[in-house]
């Protein structure tokens, strides 16, 4: 109590007596006291910066006013915000910026929201005194920025400065500065230095702060001014953070993308706190593109016909009921989406189990974490991310691996960035290519690609071999740490070297760091998992927390990163061929039989698991899969051995495809119909940390498109089984009472902000840290794994290894992406990553076309010559169909999380010579394949 009291002052403020706590600035108790004062270049999430000069006060004792928001409050201070004197210094302080700022505000889109028109109306600036200084208005030509995306006028700058300091603080990069001298003075792109290269990101953190629209979006069309906006509050479609953001709708179109914690749409409680990458902030132009599905689609004549809603769901009803007669429900096979709403993904698995008939449902997930589900259940008993996104800058280290996270989730990037360079917490990075975070890393190993699990022993066997390893929480709440201390006892820091790389000594130092760090987070993503022993990568790494005691507490903890928008919560509904909804097995009677009851009388869901997505195309070759309804997903392009993917799903006696454009996979399709996009739909999202936000309908669909949920529901009818849903909300209300970790969620509860689960009842606030007091398994359970070479390794006619990902600027196969202009302007082709001294060894330049060639297949693509991978390593995405890089990888599973190796295959490379027109007879076949479509 009496540290408490020592943390509050009495400050006097315009004659009010006011309680602040010690540390707040005078413009921070000001506001609180509902005392206004002029601000311009104050933003709440920004250190204060001070160079508006408006919020200047008067303080007793000192000898001239100070500014508000870098002033702290004192115990006994008395402050006075009006005055004459005070009101007249604002008034010639804004007189000068009028000076360089045209007052012409009628044609400008922020009048109406801009605090500086807003300021010349209330202290009565007109032209004419602005005029009276005797200078003409400072002329400055327009300047470029610091990416194409942005368009920069001078004149309208206000030098206030919030987007050098967003740009350092926020985003992490300090990319903008300021440059010039007196009237001269304007804001540029950092000049680059050996010690000192800032890259910009293009996140549009600078223009989402600047009050004065000064900077604007350069590809972007006239939004309208603000009373022509309806803005609505949503969540990104994009990576898993689940930023939550502004659509700006004029008419029936979305025009752009605004921060929640500017002000625009109430408190901010978003995971973000405002933050947007460039995909969230400029790639919104897909949603009114003109590509997009507007009526259903029948395959008739080898081309495509549109016809009535009616037709195309009583043709799809009758085709699936054809094959489940003549063959079984299991038979037919589906994809959900992880792009799709939880609504959505709970229907579409409620289709096939309770409808259809099968468990053959899966999704993406299989691709990019189903062996995270599968290695940190069986450790601790839940296969998600441990903690919360927020904990990240309050640890003391944070160990990386697996993960481009600046790239792959650039918002949890920046909050890395920040927890390194202002909290002082440590960074390890464990990758083999050189990621952007290596850079403020302080200490970065370069494993060999698919030696995972031997440097992860080698962490654990020095932590053991030095007595770090916390006995107490092994000795409480773990079993099985005998058999892990054996299994690591060959792997020492010199045999660990020789098998990944990694030089002994940074080994250990590793070990230390992390054992002695007292909370440490382990951030992952897919080049952990997409392996052939990716389920034990994922174990040891769960056995190096659980070793030092980091799980179950804040800062600590095991954490996936996921790498689609709802590709956690499309898990959670049940789109796994072994679990129901909130992940109860279909082996599990007692759970089948809850389902059953609630679902209709004489549903029986099957007992037996179904197929994963990764054994439906051997299954289809071998005729036991007939059908396929396949929604959101574009697996021609995102599936390994994609040539073998397209064969299967040719051979199909009827598929069905549902999306917002006709991808590589619709083109396939006998059907397509056309959905909606996440701007036209509610509906929830579940993001990396498990939390659950609403999606907001903003806009309608294009033309007779309509949303996922609404089509599943349909097409059930049209099978003889209604569903009598009205609206997603009453899907949520069903899904939340089947499901325990979602009982306690609501839409009424949602839209007070996310909610993380486990949350199982209306009172419980959500859970930020899994396994606080006990593991949901009950005890943690250590897993003895050792070192398996990756499927296939490099030889003689395929001497380098393949590795596959993302870049910032693109996602997934691009048919959102590239189908934004800005997007599409910074990344417009695929370019395969190559280290110099392989490309000089194979006679290849930077921006040469090169074959690359595996035991599958080839593609061609131009080169980028790149030590962000190591010699012997080649890199590329798989955005691009013009590149379709997954007919090269390989698919060989993991044994428990049959996950397929797309980390790792052998390829060769060879130059194409200048003129070249060779074009491999697959990509022949699918262009003609894709005019006769056309020409439907």
């Amino acid at each position: 109590m009496q540290k408490e009291r020592q943390s509050l002052v009495t400050v006097t403020i315009d004659g009010r007596q006011v309680i602040a706590r010690a540390g707040q600035t005078v413009l921070e108790v000001a506001r609180e006291a509902g005392i206004r004062v002029p601000t311009l270049c104050y933003l709440e999430r920004l250190e204060p910066i001070g160079a508006c000069r408006l919020c200047v006060v008067e303080v007793d004792g000192l000898p001239a006013p100070v500014t508000a928001c870098t002033t702290p409050v004192q115990e006994g201070m008395v402050v006075r915000t009006r005055s004459p004197f005070l009101e007249e210094m604002r008034r010639e302080t804004l007189k000068l910026l009028f000076l360089r700022h045209p007052m012409n505000c009628g044609p400008c889109e922020a009048s109406g929201r801009c605090p500086l028109e807003d300021l010349a109306y209330e202290y009565d600036i007109s032209p004419g005194e602005v005029q009276d200084y005797g200078v003409g208005p400072v002329e400055l030509a327009e300047q470029p920025w610091a990416t194409p995306l942005i368009r920069y006028h001078p004149r309208r700058c206000i030098l206030c400065g919030r987007c050098v300091k967003a740009c350092e603080e926020v985003a992490g990069i300090g990319a903008i500065v300021f440059m010039g001298r007196g009237a001269s003075t304007r804001v540029g792109p950092v000049e680059p230095t050996p010690e000192f290269s800032p890259q910009c990101v293009s996140c549009g953190e600078c223009l989402s702060v600047c009050p004065t629209n000064a900077l604007v979006e350069s590809l972007g069309q006239p939004k309208g001014k603000p009373w022509e906006l309806k803005e609505v509050r949503t969540v990104c479609p994009y990576c898993g953070v689940g930023c939550e953001m502004v659509l700006q709708v004029r008419g029936d179109r979305v025009v752009g993308v605004a921060s929640v914690a500017d002000g625009r749409s109430g408190a901010d409680t978003s995971v973000n706190r405002g933050a947007l990458c460039v995909k969230g902030r400029f790639g919104y132009e897909f949603i009114n593109h003109p590509d997009r599905l507007r009526r259903p689609l029948v395959r008739r004549e080898g081309g495509f016909e549109e016809v009535s809603w009616e037709e195309a769901l009583d043709l799809v009803a009758r085709q699936l009921k054809e094959v489940i007669a003549r063959h079984g429900a299991d038979a037919v096979a589906g994809l959900a989406s992880a792009k799709a709403t939880n609504e959505e993904n709970y229907l579409f698995q409620k289709l096939m189990r309770g409808v259809i008939g099968t468990n053959n449902v899966d999704h993406c997930a299989r691709l990019c974490h189903s062996v995270t589900v599968a290695g940190l259940a069986a450790a601790f008993g839940s296969g998600a991310m441990t903690n919360s996104i927020s904990e990240i800058e309050d640890t003391n280290l944070i160990l990386i691996t697996g993960t481009n996270t600046a790239e792959n989730h650039p918002v949890i990037g920046s909050v890395i960035r920040r927890a390194v360079q202002r909290r002082r917490a440590r960074l390890i990075v464990v990758d083999p290519l050189r990621t952007d975070l290596v850079e403020c890393a302080h200490l970065w190993l370069r494993p060999r690609p698919g030696t995972d699990v031997a440097w992860i022993n080698g962490l654990i066997h020095v932590i053991i071999a030095e007595g770090l390893w916390n006995w107490k929480y092994v000795e409480e709440r773990t079993e099985g740490f005998e058999e892990l201390k054996a299994a690591v006892a060959p792997f020492t820091p010199e045999y660990v070297s020789r098998v990944t790389g990694i030089p002994a000594d940074d080994l250990v130092r590793a070990a230390r760091m992390y054992a002695t760090a007292g909370k440490a987070m382990i951030l992952f993503a897919m080049g952990i998992t997409q392996h052939a022993c990716g389920t034990d990568n994922v174990k040891a790494l769960a056995n190096l927390a659980m070793l030092c005691g980091y799980v179950g507490i804040e800062g600590g903890g095991v954490n996936p990163l996921r790498g689609q928008n709802n590709v956690q919560g499309a898990c959670d509904m049940g789109c796994l061929p072994n679990v129901l909804p909130g992940y109860q097995r279909v082996d599990d009677g007692q759970a089948r039989a809850r389902f059953e009851q609630a679902w209709a009388t004489g549903v029986r869901i099957p007992e037996r698991p179904g197929l994963t997505l990764t054994e439906m195309t051997p299954a289809v070759l071998d005729g036991r899969i007939r059908a396929m309804y396949i929604m959101g997903e574009n697996p021609v392009l995102s599936d390994p051995n994609a040539s073998h993917v397209e064969q299967a799903l040719r051979r199909l006696d009827f598929l069905v495809v549902q999306d917002i454009f006709l991808t590589e996979t619709a083109r396939l399709a006998d059907v397509v119909l056309p959905a909606a996009s996440f701007a036209e739909k509610d509906g929830t999202f579940t993001n990396t940390e498990r939390r659950v936000q609403r999606v907001r309908k903003a806009v309608n669909p294009p033309g007779e498109a309509r949303a996922d949920w609404e089509i599943i529901r349909d097409l059930a009818a049209a099978m003889g089984c209604p569903m009598p849903y009205r609206s997603p909300e009453d899907v949520f209300a069903e899904l939340a009472a089947l499901t325990p970790s979602y009982a306690g969620m609501s839409y009424d509860r949602l839209e007070q902000g996310g909610l993380q689960w486990p949350c199982p009842d209306r009172q419980h606030p959500g859970t930020k840290v899994l396994h606080r007091d006990r593991f949901l398994r009950g005890r943690g359970r250590f897993f003895a794994v050792g070192f398996r070479p990756p499927a296939e390794l490099p030889d003689e006619a395929y001497p380098l290894v393949l590795s596959t990902g993302r870049i910032r600027y693109h996602y997934h196969t691009g048919t959102m992406t590239r189908r934004s202009r800005g997007l599409h302007r910074m990344a417009p082709e695929e370019r395969i990553q190559v280290h110099p001294a392989d490309a000089a060894r194979l006679g290849l330049g930077d921006g040469d076309r090169a074959r690359v060639i595996s035991r599958r297949g080839e593609v061609t693509a131009r080169v980028e010559l790149s030590d962000r991978v190591a010699p012997g390593i080649v890199f590329a995405t798989f955005h691009f169909h013009e590149v379709p890089v997954n007919r090269l990888t390989s698919d060989a599973l993991d044994p428990e999380g049959k996950i397929p190796e797309l980390k790792f295959c052998a390829v060769r490379l060879e130059k194409v010579p200048e003129g070249a027109t060779r074009v491999p007879p697959k990509a022949l076949e699918q262009e003609a394949a894709r005019e006769g479509l056309s020409a439907g």
